[in-house]
């Protein structure tokens, strides 16, 4: 099984439940699909960098997952199906997924001068 870091742009008009139900549905797919979920992480709504299908702003979710390659392309098809994203680009982690244990020391840290 190979590492894939998904991540996608929900439309901007999608907010609530609609949001929700959006991320639970690719999440599903990937289990359907046979995939392992790793990390899915919502950055919520922000500014693009350029216009994309004519909006400027969108909701970033970013999702790990382990699988065979075969999946990526159904994958993929089903998001682009999906008038709720706007854009989505996976990419195979060759080292595969490495927990950022920069923001969970950060918070160690911030503990323990409270506790002085």
């Amino acid at each position: 099984m190979r590492t894939y870091e998904n991540i996608m742009i929900v439309h901007p008009d999608k907010v609530g439940d609609e949001y929700n139900a959006i991320v639970e549905k690719f999440k599903g797919v990937l289990s359907d699909l046979n995939a392992n979920l790793l990390k899915v992480d919502e950055w919520g709504a922000r500014k693009l960098a350029y216009p994309v299908k004519r909006q400027g702003r969108g909701s970033y979710v970013l999702t790990v997952f382990e699988g065979e390659p075969t999946i990526i392309d159904e994958f993929e098809r089903r998001l682009r199906l999906d008038e709720s994203i706007i854009k989505f680009q996976t990419v195979q982690l060759e080292k595969g997924f490495v927990e950022d244990d920069s923001a969970a020391a950060a918070e160690e840290g911030q503990g323990a001068e409270e506790e002085e």
